[in-house]
């Protein structure tokens, strides 16, 4: 695995993870590549240096503003919800009809089921991080 500091014509710049640099150069051709801000599919790769770590810093600390941003929703989501686990799709559903108190929920849910809340009218939004899975 490879990552990728990107750019696009707008210079949005974003990163992103391909399998090796000819998998970068096979989707750049097929124009799948876009820009995570604005859509542009003129995306290039920019000029990087290595990140190096010091032997002191864990892997899990966060180096970059936009991992510090995450670090801190993942803390406020974890902090003022609580994580249903795989039951997220139903309790979802149940607190919409009425069946269960209103509360902050978060947790996960299959892809098909996550349409149909949505479909349904049932707010619900992907969260940019896998939950740390923890029993209810």
């Amino acid at each position: 695995m490879i990552r990728y500091t990107l750019a696009c014509d707008k210079d949005h710049r974003f990163d992103s993870w391909f399998q090796s640099s000819e998998a970068f150069d096979a989707l750049k051709t097929a124009g799948h590549l876009l820009c995570s801000v604005c859509g542009s599919s003129a995306v290039d790769r920019t000029l990087m240096a290595p990140t190096v770590r010091s032997e002191k810093a864990a892997l899990s600390t966060p180096i970059s503003d936009a991992e510090k941003e995450l670090a801190t929703l993942r803390k406020k989501v974890e902090d003022n919800s609580d994580y249903v686990g795989l039951s997220f799709a139903a309790e979802a559903r149940k607190m919409h009809d009425g069946d269960a108190p209103e509360r902050a929920i978060y947790g996960e849910a299959k892809l098909e089921d996550a349409k149909k809340l949505v479909e349904d009218g049932i707010p619900v939004a992907p969260l940019p991080f896998m939950p740390k899975r923890k029993s209810n």
